[in-house]
């Protein structure tokens, strides 16, 4: 089934008279940026009016292009967001259920009652028990290369689980690695056309992709680590094993289409309401054994920072991070990517304090 409906966006650039220059953003991000480094771009939201939003630094320390609020980067873990809803999507057509044992798409585990134990739901909430038997380290250049398929194989060789499914939160990788490869048994293409088809096109995400083996060289920025001698060191695929594999981290995307990506989410352009709310509440199992309550809907995190209920996500891969937020009460949306690690946590921190400062947050 294809979806009709498609989003109108107006442009909204800050300008001398817009309401993020009270918040003195530019300062708050330039101590983070340097001029001549890898760098970021951020977008901020209040009430469907992008309020502030500016590209840092460069895209490729070579060709020293500047980051813009429309460069590519790699989102890492945000793209798990992308698979759920893929799944999700299946699921509202009935042609598969979160109750599926993974025995129906993959029988070849070594062990049955593993494969007959967990299940789809257990894999998009991190709680499945199947422990990440890769040996990356060992087999450091098989995983140079290795996509979905090859880093949810050593999975199915897995001997004893962790713990009880639904019992644990152990945060996993190739669990969706393995709900991109069901994606494309269900659908018989490869999972990422399934995802342009129904999330991207639809949500005005035209510039967005997802690697398919190499990531896109062009049109994108380059990932970037520093060096004992102060200079950058490149690290992203060819450098960073498991890059390839991108059920856990494929998606490239800028500032403004994730915009536009949570704006299809809210207006359920691509996923019926009760599936949306679904994904951004919290799944609460009735045997939950772990020290601490679970805080994950259906791969998207719902925490609380500075009295406010976030539904969110972060990523990081290879020279990659990004931050990707929506308060729901406040109806504020910020996303942060960045080509070269930086203190996210502390940087939406820190804008949080201004937000509260300027009575956002009341």
């Amino acid at each position: 089934m294809k979806c009709n409906f498609f989003l109108f966006f107006i442009p909204v650039f800050v300008t001398a008279q817009s309401p993020g220059d009270s918040l003195h953003l530019d300062s708050l991000f330039q101590s983070y940026f340097l001029p001549g480094e890898p760098g970021g771009a951020v977008l901020l939201v209040k009430e469907n009016k992008i309020i502030y939003q500016r590209g840092f630094g460069l895209v490729n320390t070579h060709a020293k292009k500047p980051v813009t609020t429309k460069t590519l980067f790699n989102i890492g873990s945000i793209s798990k967001t992308f698979v759920a809803y893929g799944i999700l999507r299946l699921a509202q057509e009935k042609k598969l259920s979160l109750d599926d044992e993974l025995d129906r798409y993959f029988p070849d585990f070594k062990k049955k009652y593993i494969a007959w134990k967990v299940k789809l739901i257990h894999l998009l909430t991190h709680t499945s028990g199947i422990p990440d038997s890769r040996r990356v380290k060992e087999e450091h250049d098989f995983y140079l290369t290795a996509k979905d398929e090859e880093n949810f194989a050593p999975l199915k060789q897995t001997e004893k689980l962790e713990f009880e499914p639904g019992t644990k939160y152990r945060y996993s990788n190739p669990a969706f690695n393995g709900l991109a490869l069901i994606i494309e048994q269900v659908t018989g293409r490869k999972w990422q056309d399934y995802i342009r088809e129904i999330i991207f096109q639809p949500s005005g995400m035209l510039s967005s992709t997802i690697t398919d083996g190499p990531y896109p060289e062009t049109n994108v920025a380059h990932g970037y680590i520093k060096n004992k001698e102060g200079g950058f060191d490149e690290l992203d695929y060819g450098e960073e094993p498991t890059f390839a594999a991108a059920g856990n981290g494929g998606v490239w995307s800028s500032v403004e289409e994730l915009w536009k990506y949570e704006q299809a989410i809210q207006q359920h352009i691509f996923l019926d309401s009760n599936r949306i709310t679904q994904s951004r509440t919290v799944y609460l199992f009735p045997d939950w054994k772990d020290s601490t309550t679970s805080k994950l809907g259906l791969s998207w995190f719902i925490t609380r920072e500075m009295n406010q209920d976030i539904t969110g996500h972060t990523g990081s891969q290879g020279g990659f991070i990004s931050d990707y937020c929506w308060l729901p009460e406040k109806k504020i949306f910020y996303v942060l990517l960045c080509n070269t690690p930086k203190p996210i946590r502390e940087i939406r921190h820190n804008l949080f304090i201004a937000l509260e400062h300027n009575n956002w947050l009341d």
